[in-house]
């Protein structure tokens, strides 16, 4: 009996070739020489290979039984196929080999190759990515290399802000790396932008520089580049280019903080609404925005306060300003004009009134060196120089987003009443050393900084 058993061991192909259409019972049925078919008590049906290495009874899978469709993918093993891959591993056991162990590896080896050429693809899509369109997609939207970036088109909120966006990013500073391809713009590439502009446009080289650092993290991020960002400032581009103090002071001309008296003195020599809505700004420390889409429904003269609404503000958010005496009294001279009703400040035909309209005064007055939006460091400057108001009181006054996301959280008021001190403050400075609002700046400021800090 035991003779036959051995025998019959070493038989191959002993399943007849209609044996995956038969119903069979559970367990497992020799082929020969190792090969079986494994039914389970479910029916479903798979193949099974059998040997010894190194003294070791091992089992492999060959894949689940069944005769695939002509023309069709399948993962079926038929039983030809089977006896075929049964083959394959009576070999590499003849040569003292593990199937599988080789299976294994040749699974690695292929899932590399896979990999190496799916990099090699991406590196290929990579190439073809410009900088222009990651700039694009940056600024608007859109897809890049199968991926959607979303834009911050939103974030901006304003068109202006939206169309210095594009134009900075645009052939008029960055033509020559918006053909390149994003993985190749390199920091001399970047230094080629900003070289010819950074001491004669300095803000505007600052802000394209950081534009561009933003753009490249983007496409970082989405896998078209690696590496170190080429316009990084700190640590980079810093040991490369002028320092900030070596440029022109500020984001705007301003004027000195000291002159700001006899301006407003020569200012309001000067007739016509611009003029006074000019001095409004001013008196408020807002932005030309701000005030020339006031409307009288944002005022509430008896509360001496004016709410500018969000989308409005750089920050997108309200803005509560209190209102000094004297900007008080320009909301009632330009009143008559409008009856109260709509645009505090109109311009022609009753629409707003252009930011060219304002920068007009400056240029009537021969000062021509300063820019409307430079009074607010004008404002800044005399509270840090010559009063002893604190400074984030300053900022909170000019809307700045001030402190860590953190600390704004747990800050939810805006100090009104603290700021309505530093405006009149502000407002009385402004009247100058000599008329009926003269004032002691030293014993007031000492006196609303105690207020401030109780």
């Amino acid at each position: 009996m035991a003779e036959k058993a051995k025998r019959l061991r070493g038989v191959r192909d002993r399943l007849p070739a209609n044996v995956l259409r038969k119903a069979l019972p559970d367990g497992r049925h020799a082929d020969g020489a190792g090969l079986y078919l494994l039914v389970k008590p479910d029916g479903r049906k798979s193949w099974v290979f059998i040997f010894t290495h190194e003294g070791k009874r091992r089992e492999m899978g060959l894949g689940p039984a069944g005769d695939p469709k002509p023309s069709t993918e399948s993962d079926l093993v038929s039983l030809r196929r089977a006896r075929e891959k049964a083959d394959e591993v009576r070999a590499l056991v003849a040569r003292g080999l593990d199937p599988l162990s080789e299976r294994n590896r040749a699974q690695s080896e292929a899932a590399e190759a896979a990999r190496a050429t799916e990099l090699a693809s991406a590196a290929k899509e990579a190439r073809d990515v410009t900088f222009g369109a990651v700039a694009d997609a940056y600024v608007s939207g859109g897809i890049v290399a199968g991926q959607r970036i979303p834009g911050i088109a939103a974030e901006l909120r304003n068109a202006k802000h939206i169309a210095q966006w594009k134009m900075t990013l645009g052939p008029a500073y960055c033509k020559t790396i918006r053909k390149m391809s994003i993985s190749d713009v390199s920091t001399a590439d970047v230094l080629a932008v900003l070289n010819p502009i950074w001491l004669k446009k300095p803000e505007t080289a600052s802000r394209i520089r950081g534009r561009i650092e933003r753009v490249l993290d983007a496409a970082e991020t989405i896998g078209l580049r690696e590496g170190k960002n080429p316009a990084l400032w700190r640590g980079h581009l810093a040991n490369l280019l002028p320092k900030r103090q070596k440029l022109s002071r500020g984001h705007h001309a301003a004027l000195s903080w000291e002159d700001m008296p006899d301006f407003i003195t020569r200012l309001r020599e000067r007739e016509g609404i611009a003029a006074l809505g000019l001095e409004f700004l001013i008196l408020t420390a807002a932005r030309s925005g701000e005030v020339r889409g006031m409307i009288w429904e944002e005022v509430d003269q008896e509360a001496g306060l004016w709410t500018v609404p969000g989308d409005r503000m750089k920050a997108g958010r309200a803005h509560r300003v209190p209102l000094p005496d004297r900007a008080q009294q320009i909301l009632e001279q330009v009143k008559p004009l409008t009856d109260g009703v709509g645009l505090v400040f109109p311009g022609n035909k009753g629409r707003p009134m252009s930011d060219m309209t304002l920068a007009a005064v400056l240029k009537r007055m021969k000062a021509t060196e300063i820019t409307v939006h430079g009074f607010r460091s004008s404002f800044r400057d005399w509270v840090f120089e010559a009063t002893g108001h604190p400074g984030d009181l300053a900022e909170a006054a000019l809307a700045h987003v001030h402190g860590t996301a953190v600390e704004r959280a747990y800050r939810r008021g805006d100090a009104l009443e603290k700021r309505r001190g530093l405006m009149e403050d502000w407002a009385r400075f402004l009247e100058g050393p000599s008329g009926k609002n003269i004032i002691n700046l030293s014993e007031r400021t000492s006196e609303s900084a105690s207020q401030s800090r109780a």
